[in-house]
């Protein structure tokens, strides 16, 4: 996916929740897979776990990241 392909909206509205390799795209960490999946493991990122799927807590690591601001 180029940034060509993505809209406004997508890049401003995220879903609530979204698997966290997907996240790990989304924020452009390329191969570094591993790193999100630390954050994850360290609580340094919100994640629930959906099934068998972790899921990360878009919604409210933005709603963290705008009350440090």
């Amino acid at each position: 996916m180029d940034l060509e392909d993505l809209g406004p909206k997508s890049v401003l509205v995220p879903p609530p929740l979204m698997p966290w390799r997907e996240f790990a795209n989304w924020i452009r960490m390329g191969e570094e897979h591993d790193i999100v999946w630390g954050w994850i493991r360290n609580d340094y990122i919100p994640s629930r776990k959906v099934g068998k799927h972790v899921m990360v807590n878009v919604a409210l690591l933005t709603a963290q990241l705008l009350e440090q601001e």
